[in-house]
């Protein structure tokens, strides 16, 4: 049975990393650590879960222990490297589900999230958690959660890298996202009076999840073109990636769709539909739901998720159950509470 700690445990993911902790057969204990809400109880943050799960005081990060076989790190981006640092030298396994070791190199950090990494060769020996791919098997015990939008970007390119790239001429990502994907914080672009009947294309051609996504996919082939634009919705939360591939010769649907079959074909939470996929199909669910259609030569590959599960904590805990060996469904399937806000 394991000990787990969530550090930033308050959030909006923090709720679902919680829920799921609560629902796991082989965890035991769970304590939720945080700063500003450290000495509140659980209750008065998420009274939805009263009577679901047993109350507990939130406790200060800056008291947290190596008492732990597994820390779930939840932090704003920036914030966690020097924790990750700490809670590494105790010999147990850190999920990182913010950005702080998901690029490979402090080049990209200082680039992208504008700060200089202090430990550049955990950047470079993590294990990249998406888990549909990941490999365990280094002895690293860091994985660094992908981002929401690279996980369903990455989910719908990959398979078509593996084995394509050499008739690739170019690759354009469109993607959208609910509001709960900018976080826990006071925005006054994501007020309702803002948002609602709103949509718009925010970070055009700067977005942080930008290298992480092409980092990944030039592992598994030669990227000749690649552009990555982001859309805020007036919703919650889920994303939604539009993926168009343009091939130098033309293509046939058939040979494209076997390569995603076979890609995904022991995968409990991938689901090729023949349909593109509606947010409603995957919202307080851990799938990523992809389809595709083919035209002369261009593919289009359309995927959406939820970012706070697929994206986030359910992702985060396929990660901890490979890892251990253990099915990847551990707490996450048949588990979610029908709670349909953040």
């Amino acid at each position: 049975m394991l000990k787990v700690a969530i550090l930033g445990g308050t959030g909006y993911t923090g709720k679902y990393l919680i829920q799921f902790c609560n629902n796991h057969p082989f965890i035991d204990t769970m304590h939720i650590y945080a700063n500003t809400t450290a000495g509140e109880n659980l209750y008065n943050i998420f009274p939805e879960l009263i009577g679901r799960i047993e109350n507990q005081t939130i406790k200060s990060i800056t008291t947290v222990s190596a008492d732990y076989d597994a820390y779930f790190i939840a932090l704003p981006h920036g914030t966690s490297v020097e924790i990750i640092s700490k809670l590494l030298s105790y010999d147990k396994l850190v999920i990182d589900l913010g950005g702080d070791y998901r690029l490979d190199s402090n080049k990209l950090c200082k680039e992208w999230y504008g700060f200089s990494h202090t430990n550049e060769a955990l950047l470079q020996s993590k294990i990249y958690g998406l888990a549909e791919f990941a490999d365990y098997s280094s002895g690293t015990k860091l994985i660094a959660n992908p981002g929401c939008y690279p996980t369903a970007a990455l989910l719908s390119l990959i398979p078509i890298i593996k084995y394509f790239e050499m008739e690739i001429i170019s690759i354009s990502v469109n993607a959208y996202s609910g509001t709960s994907g900018a976080g826990k914080k006071a925005d006054a672009n994501l007020l309702l009076s803002e948002m609602d009947g709103n949509v718009k294309a925010y970070n055009v051609n700067k977005h942080r999840h930008e290298p992480e996504i092409y980092q990944e996919l030039s592992k598994e082939g030669k990227i000749n073109s690649f552009s990555f634009t982001t859309h805020l919705l007036p919703i919650s939360r889920g994303i939604y990636s539009t993926a168009s591939i343009h091939f130098n010769k033309l293509v046939k649907a058939e040979n494209i769709m076997d390569t995603y079959l076979d890609a995904y074909s022991k995968s409990q939470f991938v689901r090729i539909r023949e349909n593109p996929p509606s947010l409603s199909w995957v919202i307080n669910t851990n799938y990523c739901d992809i389809s595709i259609s083919v035209k002369e030569n261009v593919l289009i590959v359309n995927a959406a998720i939820d970012n706070l599960i697929k994206g986030a904590a359910g992702q985060a805990f396929q990660n901890l159950n490979k890892y251990f060996g253990w099915d990847e469904s551990l707490g996450i399937k048949t588990n979610l509470f029908a709670i349909n806000n953040y």
